[in-house]
């Protein structure tokens, strides 16, 4: 900003305050000279006005009017250069001066009035160039901070370069990443603002918030909705900070752009592993080595099956939507599949209510277009016509198939391993077929709710008892006694099947098992064959039933 002050100072004009000294702060938006009794209509505040006095007037009524004129149309300063139309400055123009506090100067002789014209239009120059700079510093920057840290680094250095704060929203409104500590209120108001822009998805939307302004910008690139970028700063907002959030907007496109086409690569190269243990015809050997190739949650997980008349288009929206659903650490662990009438999706079991295979049908019905209102536990409203589902009046978000059936319904169940996937699915399939919503099998299944209500103490000191000497001999000798026993039961106690999947012979099966009943103490009838069941399906520390018995 340029004051009169600075103006003043400046070397190389000589100028002098002879009235009006407290205004000396006031902003210097350009010099005009001129000699009009009443320039304020070619004037729009701001300016150092320049004059010979031609146009004062000579009655101490008119001269005041002359300062008042300029003064209320906002002008920063009065200018006068004597000995060309007045020697002297009057003294009606001083007073009035003073009274307003507007500076009054007295330009020497040597100092022409196109000099300070030029130092004006200088220092704004300058400060342009200046600003531009910062600008394209700012752009570098946010450049080299997305190859570096991603959406994190590009938000952090577009709220230092404007002074503000920026907020990444998903594309269901959800925060995805800030530069700041966390939610803060005025992402609400931003969210109200993205929705009420989403007619416009390549616009910009522009709220005000307790004197700051936000400015919502959409994220999309070739016709996908990717999310949406709001940043906080001060009222008023310079073009440089718009064009700095567009700068960032483009950014921000191009990563999540590249990470929604790596995410979908990604879970097209899992589903051929996740479709071998899904396999009823694969070789435990194989099912073993699967299981340590592909990259699972952690225990206990969910096995969610989404029926489908085109589960492989359905399989690249559901992987641009996981995100929405889990954190970004639980999602670079779900794996997906198509089956030939079916997506099988497996997600953390984290015991949250509603789960994550609930949240994620509801998702992906609100990308797929599924009438919101219609809830995700009803099929009212879905047009069956142009052999897509899809409900009737209402558009699919930007970016998905359109091919792609929107889901009605899903079955979940609960796996502890990589080998009991394929059961798993089989089950969640069975409960997604009962009709639309979300159905989980340990709902309803009267040994989950025993699971559930054991006290976590209690189910360890059970399995303790009951496993305990199996565990210790395992440890000691490097036999594989409680799979062993675990595969046993899971094949209804027949020697026959139990041998084929565990590819040994049935003598030798037979030798493990009796070895077993030693080791334990408990002979393998009805009762004790409760017992174990019941322990393993307690033990959280069960080894995969997909990995043979070593020795």
């Amino acid at each position: 900003m340029l004051t009169v002050g600075d103006l003043v100072r400046r070397p190389g004009l000589d100028l002098r305050v002879l009235a009006g000294r407290p205004g000396l702060g006031r902003e210097v938006r350009w010099a005009h000279v001129t000699e009009l009794a009443d320039p304020v209509p070619w004037l729009r505040g701001g300016e150092l006005v320049l004059t010979v006095g031609h146009g004062v007037g000579a009655a101490p009524g008119e001269q005041r009017a002359y300062v008042r004129r300029l003064y209320d149309a906002g002008c920063a300063a009065l200018g006068f250069a004597l000995d060309t139309w007045i020697e002297t400055i009057p003294e009606a123009v001083l007073a009035e001066a003073a009274e307003l506090d507007m500076p009054l100067l007295r330009v020497a002789g040597t100092t022409p009035f196109i000099a300070i014209v030029e130092a004006v239009a200088d220092h704004h120059a300058e400060a342009r160039l200046r600003a531009q700079q910062r600008v394209l510093a700012a752009q570098d920057a946010m450049a080299r901070a997305s190859l570096r840290a991603g959406v994190d680094g590009v938000l952090r250095e577009l709220a230092a370069a404007t002074g503000g704060e920026a907020v990444l929203f998903r594309a269901n409104g959800t925060s995805r990443a800030t530069s700041g500590t966390g939610e803060r209120p005025w992402h609400g108001l931003a969210r109200s603002g993205a929705a009420a822009g989403a007619g416009r998805p390549r616009g910009m939307t522009v709220l005000s918030d307790d004197g700051a302004t936000i400015l919502s910008q959409s994220l999309s690139m070739s016709g996908t909705a990717l999310g949406r970028l709001a940043l906080r700063c001060a009222a008023p907002v310079s073009a440089h900070t718009r064009m700095l959030a567009n700068h960032a907007a483009s950014l921000l496109a191009v990563d999540l752009h590249g990470a929604r086409t790596a995410r979908r690569a990604v879970h097209r190269q899992r589903a051929h592993v996740l479709g071998l243990l899904l396999d009823a015809d694969a070789a435990p050997g194989v099912i073993a080595h699967a299981g340590r190739l592909l990259p699972l949650p952690a225990p206990p997980m969910e096995v969610a099956v989404y029926p489908s008349a085109r589960p492989d288009a359905l399989l690249d929206a559901a992987a641009d939507t996981v995100g929405d659903v889990l954190p970004d650490d639980d999602a670079d662990r779900v794996a997906m599949c198509a089956t030939p009438d079916a997506l099988v999706v497996v997600v953390p079991d984290t015991g949250a209510r509603p789960r994550a295979g609930a949240r994620l049908l509801a998702e992906l019905r609100t990308a797929l277009g599924a009438d919101p209102a219609a809830g995700a536990d009803r099929g009212a409203g879905i047009d069956k016509g142009a052999g897509a589902d899809r409900p009737a009046g209402h558009d699919r978000r930007p970016g998905h198939d359109d091919t792609a059936p929107v889901p009605e319904a899903a079955g979940a169940c609960a796996a502890r391993s990589a080998a009991d996937l394929r059961t798993a699915a089989l089950r969640a399939g069975r409960a997604a077929a009962v009709g639309p919503g979300y159905r989980h099998v340990d709902d309803a299944d009267p040994l989950a709710r025993l699971r559930r209500a054991i006290g976590p103490g209690d189910a360890e000191e059970f399995v303790a008892q009951v496993l305990g000497r199996l565990r210790d001999h395992d440890a000691r000798n490097g036999t594989d006694l409680v799979a062993t026993v675990h595969r046993y039961l899971d094949h209804d106690a027949n020697i026959e099947a139990t041998a084929r999947a565990m590819g040994v012979h049935r003598n030798t099966l037979r030798t493990r098992l009796r070895t077993a009943e030693r080791v334990s103490g408990r002979p393998l009838t009805a009762h004790h064959r409760l017992e174990l069941w019941l322990a393993l399906t307690l033990d959280t520390t069960n080894p995969p039933l997909g990995e043979p018995p070593a020795g």
